[in-house]
Order: structure tokens, then C-alpha cells, then sequence
């Protein structure tokens, strides 16, 4: 039998660059490498912490999904979901709370980041997410778990939690183990001192861009003034972050980037990459487009999903249930 791996991505708004290079892209290899039975989810619980209006939520969770297909993932393959449609998610969330210290949580440096950016939002779920998230893992038994550096305070708690569950009321969960992927760190266009984001549109690539909206962005993208294609964040930041987009797209280092450009103007490696990127997503933008236009197709995709993925977690949550006493 092959090991569980669990990953999931928020519905909150078309996915960038950053985000397909940094998961989207792995999820797809990790299904295909046939290792792994996969469970890829939609967490729409952990998006409430932004508060979508109920329309916003709505539309995100059914985007995602298109993207999650048009990228790849197969249901045949692969376990795709809604994580609110599973009740025990959340219950075992509760559960782990009791078991979780205050302490703990408010050491967690992505708390105190996505408080600092939503300061007219600083709710207990943002503060809750890492236990919500190691129940989105424990409760399917997952042995594995793709993460970037940012995610590996979090999986650490999860294996805590799991050791100090097992511990007091017996063998229950699995460790889960990281597999830490390569998560390019892509920076806005317009700033590249700030990570690409897509509350700023402008000096963000959308993997569903058009061809004609990639290559005006990537025109406007700032870089400097002395004409010189060289690979220096330091000195070059603008410059630097369109080499590194680059080599992520061909899988060649930076630098190898900027000597195959040596000589040329940046307008040059504006044009080129705004051609790479544009017909690296013409498949998937076809795909999305026929997807998107039978959203009853895409539902069914996600009702059966979570049947299949219920299954498991009540399974466990039995278990669980047993455990505690109740």
C-alpha cells in the first residue's frame, strides 16, 4: 500500500506564478511519480480567515479547482476535496486544541505576519490555523507532507501534536514526514523587494494571463537603468527577479540566464520571457476555459472527492473518538 500524502492550497483568489512554481507544479509530479496515494484539498475553512463575502468564497473554491484539474490532477489518480464538506476536520481540530498550549501558537511567525498585513482582521482563526492544518494532515494518517521552508514551523507542531496525542491516549496518528520543495521566492514586478502577490495585480503573473496581459506586464516591470544583463539581487533586484523567473521556467541557473542574454537589451529578455511563460500555460488556459465553462462537471469532481476523503477521515475520527472517552 502505498504512503498517504496531504497538501491543499486556500481558494482566495486567482493563483500567480509563485504559487503554481512553488506548489501547483510539484502537486502534478508528485501524483504522476506514482509513489504516493495523493490527497489534494481546497482549504475553504482556512480561507474564512480573510473573510470572502459568501459570493467571493463561492467563486475562489470552484476557480481552484479548475486550476487543480487544468494543471493536472487527475481524480483518478489523485483524492481532490473540499475540506469544509468534511465535518471531521474540524473536529479533530477542537480536539487537538485541548491539547494544544497557548505558548506554542503564538510563536508561530506566519501568525504574526498575516496579522501585521490584515490589521483590520486579526482573528482566533488566523491564530488557530497550524492546528486546523495538522487535523487537515492527522486525520488522514499522511505520512508525507510537501512543505516550503515557511510551512515547517507548522509541520513541526503537527508531529508534536501527533507525539503528545499518541502519548496520552495511545498509538493513534503517524509523524508525518516534510518532503521540502525548492519554493522559488518570486517577487512582485513592480516591487521587487516584495513577494508577488495577488492583491497587487499589477506586478503579479497569473497562471491564467493572457498572452497579451504577460507580455505588457513583464514590459512595465521594473528593472534600472545601466542596460548591463547580470545576475545581482543585491544591485539588481528587478533584473535579477525577471533571471530567476527565467530559470525556474527552462530549469537552468540564473547566471547560465544571464549569459545566454549577454549583449542584449532587458527588453530582449522581456519579450523571451513573456513568450516562455505564455506558452507554458497555453494548455492549461484552454483546459481552464473548457472547465470553467461546465462548473457542474467541476462540482462532481468535488462532491465525489470528498465522499472518498470523508470516508477516511471518519474512520479515523472514530478511532479518535474512542480514544478520548467519548
Amino acid at each position: 500500500m502505498k504512503p498517504i500524502l496531504v497538501s491543499g492550497m486556500q481558494p482566495t483568489g486567482r493563483l500567480h506564478i509563485g504559487n503554481y512554481l512553488g506548489a501547483l507544479k510539484n502537486f502534478a509530479e508528485l501524483q504522476n511519480s506514482g509513489k504516493y496515494q495523493c490527497y489534494f484539498f481546497l482549504a475553504d475553512l482556512h480561507a474564512l480567515t480573510e473573510g470572502p463575502s459568501p459570493k467571493m468564497l463561492g467563486g475562489n473554491i470552484l476557480d481552484l479547482a479548475a486550476d487543480y484539474l487544468a494543471a493536472g490532477l487527475d481524480p483518478k489518480k489523485s483524492v481532490i476535496y473540499q475540506q469544509s464538506q468534511i465535518p471531521a476536520h474540524a473536529a479533530l481540530a477542537w480536539i487537538l486544541n485541548t491539547i494544544t498550549p497557548m505558548g506554542e501558537l503564538e510563536r508561530m511567525t506566519q501568525y504574526k505576519d498575516k496579522a501585521a498585513r490584515q490589521v483590520t482582521n486579526v482573528n482566533a482563526g488566523l491564530f488557530d490555523y497550524p492546528v486546523l492544518m495538522a487535523a487537515d494532515i492527522l486525520v488522514y494518517n499522511a505520512q508525507f507532507i510537501p512543505v516550503g521552508d515557511d510551512q515547517l514551523q507548522h509541520l513541526e507542531l503537527t508531529r508534536t501534536l501527533a507525539r503528545r496525542f499518541n502519548s496520552r491516549f495511545g498509538a493513534t496518528f503517524a509523524e508525518p514526514k516534510g518532503l521540502l520543495t525548492q519554493t522559488p521566492r518570486v517577487m512582485s514586478l513592480k516591487d521587487p523587494h516584495k513577494k508577488m502577490s495577488k492583491s497587487d495585480p499589477e506586478g503579479c503573473l497569473f497562471i491564467d494571463d493572457s498572452p497579451e496581459d504577460i507580455k505588457r506586464k513583464l514590459a512595465r516591470a521594473v528593472t534600472d537603468s545601466d542596460g548591463e544583463i547580470l545576475y545581482d539581487p543585491e544591485r539588481k533586484p528587478g533584473l535579477s527577479n525577471l533571471l530567476d523567473i527565467y530559470s525556474a521556467f527552462v530549469g537552468k541557473d540564473p547566471h547560465g540566464v544571464a549569459i545566454d542574454f549577454e549583449g542584449k537589451q532587458y527588453s530582449d529578455l522581456k519579450a523571451e520571457l513573456a513568450e516562455l511563460i505564455a506558452g507554458h500555460f497555453a494548455k492549461f488556459r484552454a483546459k481552464k476555459a473548457a472547465l470553467v465553462a461546465k462548473p457542474a462537471s467541476i462540482k462532481k469532481i468535488l462532491v465525489a472527492g470528498s465522499k472518498k476523503a470523508g470516508a477516511v477521515a471518519d474512520k479515523k475520527m472514530a478511532e479518535v473518538k474512542k480514544k478520548v472517552g467519548y
